[in-house]
């Protein structure tokens, strides 16, 4: 059998000149191993189980930025928004106890959106541990299910190699969260410190190269292909993207991207049909339920893409026509939901160019007359317009005018990123902006984390500096945002915050109306007179804030944001309040949509044409 192991990327090796093998406290050896990954960022907040790694931090040279955040919390998700935005693995310090509580849901974020981040925890000495000790949770216990890997490192001459090993583990194969547990004893122990000389290579599963042949005789079959993209092919790097693309060009297949995947290949392609699944455009879930053939790169066939997967007899309702060929670094995602034909193992950068050689080696059979049907149909589909609304009316202003608005200000940047929360706005922002090139969204997927999106744009403004970050959020998630804002002032990070306002938690008001019997339980903010701008400048004198009620002063008040630069910019606009539509009913076969008014009047008629 041929060995078709793949070496990682180099920048995923840490080769630093080899340092001289001394004894050191185990926290100033803490920071030399940060020093040698390379790492430029830490994000954290400092307490009593810590505080020799962060006396560490004081005592060795360093060029190391530490942002102090206002709660553990948003340091995580600030470590996942550097991490997301820049390819790096993000850094975050905690201590004990409620310190290492508080960034619990960071963790699972990042785990479940594949990030890589490691989470260096001081817990109480080693023993004092189990006798409910102040400040003592079981971390290590607490981080089993929420982590790739977790160490409590009770013998202190293994804390640089497991500490080492954390940073590998953490960006190897399918990224994901490293939590290292260090007992405030080890912290003062004396280490040795030495050269690192464990070279890494991954150790994954791949696939054989008739696999690929196969797959490609499969995708020149096909009469009605799509490809189905994922943050996989995000996480690969910009290679894997690029050899998309060509692929895309070369074959003429239609594509479709999961929320985690818009960027993969720009959305400005012409193969773009736009998101699929629960909130995605009416010609992407079409296609994918009628395809006969479906290549799933970097995508693990999520419930809010899938909806409901077979009936009560077992006759898959997802795709029922479809041939399947899944891509994926991670065996285990590999015929979890939805039983793959071909099964591509290995990071979606070698994968798809090992594909690409294979398709390129066959011999070519015209493409275009072959999925001409095909087109004509997608593209009659997409005479639907799920996406077009009416006219602004002068009287109000909709959420998806805002977007498309602020898209027009996006579209001629050379780069930029978008933070969100998670919410109406959230899908709003994923239907409408445009995502030229991978790592320029950051958003929480797998969890829905509300309270993610102003820590992620501060660690993306932090790990790509020269690019503006934009925060989309809505009056609901906003509230859980609030107390980083004066970390951004601090640190004079130019955040430019979307918040729309419908006074609201209205994607809960979309459910409660829609499968609850229109009882409205605890969705709306009722009497509250808040004043959110006063608020934002309240937080430093580089805040600035306004708000906007009137649709003739939108465009203005989005330009004053986007080249404010000397610090956040806080943009509140009065919404009305609607449902975020298409929409794939919770529990519904995924081609069976509620389409907006417009949309389904546009459909209606394209029957009866």
């Amino acid at each position: 059998m041929q060995n078709n192991m793949y070496q990682l990327p180099k920048d995923h090796l840490r080769h630093a000149s080899a340092p001289a093998i001394r004894t050191m406290p185990a926290h100033e050896a803490v920071i030399e191993v940060l020093k040698e990954q390379g790492v430029d960022t830490i994000f954290g907040y400092p307490g009593g189980a810590i505080m020799p790694i962060y006396d560490g931090l004081e005592k060795v040279p360093h060029n190391m930025t530490h942002i102090l955040t206002a709660a553990e919390g948003g340091a995580g998700h600030m470590a996942t928004g550097y991490a997301r935005a820049s390819g790096k693995t993000g850094v975050l310090f905690v201590t004990s106890g409620p310190g290492f509580t508080n960034a619990v849901t960071p963790m699972a974020d990042a785990q479940g959106d594949s990030v890589p981040m490691v989470v260096i925890a001081g817990q109480v000495a080693r023993s004092l541990i189990g006798t409910d000790a102040f400040q003592e949770v079981d971390a290590t216990g607490i981080s089993r299910p929420i982590t790739k890997h977790n160490m409590l490192i009770n013998d202190p001459a293994r804390l640089v190699s497991q500490l080492r090993q954390a940073f590998r583990l953490a960006a190897d194969g399918r990224p994901g969260v490293v939590h290292v547990d260090i007992p405030k004893d080890v912290q003062n122990a004396d280490v040795t410190f030495g050269p690192d000389d464990h070279a890494f290579m991954s150790p994954g599963v791949t696939s054989l190269p008739e696999n690929y042949h196969a797959a490609v005789q499969m995708m020149r079959q096909a009469r009605k292909p799509v490809f189905y993209v994922g943050g996989g092919v995000i996480n690969a790097g910009a290679e894997a993207s690029a050899t998309l693309v060509r692929l895309l060009n070369e074959t003429g297949f239609p594509a479709t991207s999961t929320l985690m995947g818009l960027g993969a290949y720009p959305t400005t392609h012409r193969a773009h049909m736009g998101m699929l699944g629960m909130h995605g455009t009416y010609e992407a879930n079409m296609a994918m339920h009628d395809a006969d053939l479906i290549i799933a790169v970097g995508a693990r066939f999520d419930d809010r893409v899938t909806g409901k997967v077979k009936d009560e007899n077992g006759k898959r309702l997802f795709a029922p026509h479809a041939r399947v060929i899944h891509i994926d670094v991670d065996p285990a995602e590999m015929n979890k939901i939805v039983r793959a034909d071909i099964s591509l193992y290995g990071d979606a950068a070698y994968a798809l160019h090992n594909l690409r050689e294979a398709w390129r080696a066959q011999p070519k059979k015209p493409a275009k007359s072959r999925l001409k049907n095909w087109w004509a149909q997608i593209n009659a589909w997409r005479q639907v317009r799920s996406l077009d609304i009416e006219a602004p009316n002068g009287e109000d202003i909709r959420a998806q005018h805002v977007m498309m608005k602020l898209g027009e200000h996006l579209v001629y940047l050379p780069d930029y990123t978008v933070a969100t929360n998670v919410g109406q706005h959230q899908m709003w922002a994923a239907q409408y902006l445009p995502f030229k090139k991978p790592r320029q969204l950051m958003t929480s997927g797998k969890v829905g984390t509300m309270g993610y999106g102003l820590p992620a744009a501060i660690g993306a403004k932090r790990a790509r500096p020269d690019a503006p970050a934009i925060m989309i959020t809505g009056d609901g998630s906003w509230r859980m945002n609030t107390p980083e804002v004066e970390t951004a002032c601090r640190y004079d990070l130019p955040v430019k915050i979307v918040m729309l306002n419908n006074n609201s938690l209205n994607m809960v008001g979309q459910w409660q109306r829609g499968f609850h019997g229109g009882r409205m339980s605890q969705s709306t903010f009722a009497n509250s007179s808040k004043d959110f701008c006063a608020e934002f400048r309240a937080q430093g004198s580089n805040a600035k804030a306004e708000r906007v009620s009137d649709p003739a002063d939108l465009d203005a008040a989005m330009k004053r944001m986007m080249a404010y630069d000397d610090g956040p910019y806080f943009l509140e606009i009065k919404i009305r309040n609607e449902d975020c539509l298409p929409m794939m009913p919770a529990g519904s076969v995924h081609n069976h949509m509620l389409l907006s008014p417009e949309a389904s009047a546009r459909l209606k008629g394209l029957a009866h044409g």
